[in-house]
């Protein structure tokens, strides 16, 4: 399975843009994915809404996403 390097590194390519660890999380989270950890609360770094797009085609690519 890719990690969220992989994930990273296929967004800056294609887009151009640094994808931080955090927005990686909240898009898995949106598509109801598993989280590696148990978080409470609200998240501090939300993924900005205009790259969620970029993201899940780089899901997508990877296999995480149909």
């Amino acid at each position: 399975m890719a990690s969220y390097k992989d994930v990273q590194t296929f967004v800056m390519k294609r887009h151009g843009i640094v994808v931080q660890s955090c927005w990686i999380a909240h898009v898995k989270e949106l598509n109801g994915l598993p989280l590696r950890s148990t978080r409470t609360g609200e998240r501090v770094k939300p993924c900005p809404p205009q790259w969620r797009s970029a993201i899940e085609e780089a899901m997508r690519h990877f296999g995480w996403l149909r």
